[in-house]
């Protein structure tokens, strides 16, 4: 099971025992899936079961309505199964959506719209819409993976109510037209963390953060590698470097014309190639630091260019 399905299956079992949450939470369902028929019936589909469980639950607790799920072939294109509740009787249709204050989208043929924001007029109120919504139209990527939550409505209408009420906690949601519909996104690390914080999903939420604290842990492990390593090039091609000067200066004039404190660290140099500036100043006698012993060696640096511009100048 993907990410995203996790955190449905586990918002699916969480039934809240607020009565105005719990309609709150029908109001975002019926709001993204839900649609009235030609014969004037509530309807609401999907393709996730558990959460079409879910609303046949809510609608029996909170209306003591009694439903049955129908299960239907989806398309040969998408294969699988869709499920569907439908209420035929007017008297109940007209009390969910009296209660969840929905109205029907004139502009958009059967669907449902919500006519007020009297439903999410207090916090806990928001949070189960929200939770609705992502039940009923969400998705969040696997966070191995990358860092995007989204919902994604049918009318830009909906997207701006579901962006204000996201915001209402300070999480940055913006909106995107992607084709016909518009998505609500979040796309930071730790504003999912707060997103599944507001939908109570509290096991995939220390999911992900485990999985945040690997990342970082690999990522800081890669980023000492990766200076190491550098430091080490570093290292190795300065010694080549220092070993080339000496060797130069060894060739055109000798060692022993050297001065004994520059002879004596060029041929612990050739002796030692591998040995870092602290360990070649701890050979020395008395012992020298590493500035001091980077001194001497930029001292025979200098000696070697000379040699190496008086060459070029004879040519």
């Amino acid at each position: 099971m993907s990410f995203s399905g996790m955190v449905k299956e586990e918002l699916s079992k969480q039934i809240g025992a607020a009565r105005h949450c719990r309609i709150a939470e029908i109001a975002a369902l019926l709001s993204a899936c839900g649609r009235i028929t030609p014969e004037g019936h509530l309807r609401i589909q999907m393709e996730n079961d558990a959460v079409i469980r879910k609303y046949f639950t809510l609608l029996r607790k909170t209306f003591n309505i009694e439903s049955e799920i129908f299960v239907r072939e989806s398309s040969p294109q998408k294969k699988g199964q869709v499920y569907y509740v439908e209420l035929k009787d007017e008297d109940e249709i007209r009390q969910v959506l009296q209660a969840a204050k929905l109205i029907t989208d004139t502009e958009n043929g059967e669907t449902l719209i919500s006519g007020s924001g009297l439903v999410t007029q207090q916090s806990c109120c928001k949070r189960a819409f929200i939770r609705g919504s992502f039940l009923a139209a969400g998705s969040i990527s696997d966070p191995r993976k990358g860092y995007h939550f989204e919902l994604v409505c049918a009318e830009e209408s909906k997207a701006f109510q579901l962006q204000d009420i996201i915001r209402s906690f300070q999480i940055d949601a913006k909106i995107v037209q992607r084709k016909r519909s518009y998505v609500v996104y979040v796309k930071e690390g730790d504003q999912i963390v707060d997103m599944l914080a507001l939908m109570e999903a509290n096991v995939a939420l220390m999911n992900l953060e485990n999985i945040r604290i690997l990342k970082e842990m690999r990522n800081t492990v890669n980023r000492r590698v990766n200076c190491e390593t550098a430091n080490i090039n570093k290292t190795v091609n300065a010694a080549v470097k220092q070993m080339e000067d000496i060797k130069l200066i060894e060739k055109k004039t000798g060692l022993e014309n050297l001065n004994e404190g520059l002879a004596e660290i060029a041929r612990l140099r050739l002796q030692y190639p591998e040995a870092t500036l602290k360990e070649l100043g701890m050979m020395l006698n008395p012992q020298v630091g590493k500035s001091g012993v980077n001194h001497r060696l930029r001292k025979l640096s200098e000696i070697a260019n000379e040699m190496r511009e008086n060459k070029e100048e004879l040519l």
